[in-house]
């Protein structure tokens, strides 16, 4: 049965803030994963821009003994090189876990604010990470 216009105004900004803090948890664990998986092509970067002559230029120690232009270049070259098989591992990485975690079932109907007595979605799925139940060997995920 549908609620009433202030309820369903209640119930509509529980649900939004649910699915917000859900998308927020979803967008930290994306950040905590790309960073961790892209580090090393964030580290040859940083080295190739911090020593090379047009850049920075450096006057650090490791800048005038080992890494000269060329050497910087390099770096820079192949920090970038790395970076696509690196951003698809991390692509896959995320959506293994947020598979493995069932975080995108945690988003809420829009009609568990308008009608009585819709259940929450991940309720009727056996928890929030989904712990009641045994998982579904059926599905396959090709990435």
């Amino acid at each position: 049965e549908p609620r009433s216009a202030w309820c369903c105004l209640a119930w509509t900004l529980l649900v939004v803030t649910m699915n917000f803090l859900v998308f927020f948890m979803n967008l930290l664990l994306m950040f905590v994963i790309f960073t961790i998986v892209l580090l090393p092509t964030i580290v040859v970067v940083f080295f190739g821009f911090q020593c090379h002559s047009r850049v920075l230029h450096s006057t650090a120690r490791y800048c005038k003994s080992i890494l000269d232009d060329n050497s910087s270049s390099a770096l820079i070259i192949l920090g970038f090189v790395i970076m696509s098989p690196l951003i698809v591992a991390a692509m896959a990485i995320y959506c293994s876990v947020a598979r493995r975690l069932r975080l995108f079932l945690c988003f809420q109907p829009y009609s568990r604010a308008v009608y009585k007595g819709v259940k929450w979605r991940w309720y009727e799925e056996g928890g929030l990470c989904s712990c009641a139940k045994g998982w579904n060997t059926q599905v396959k995920a090709w990435v």
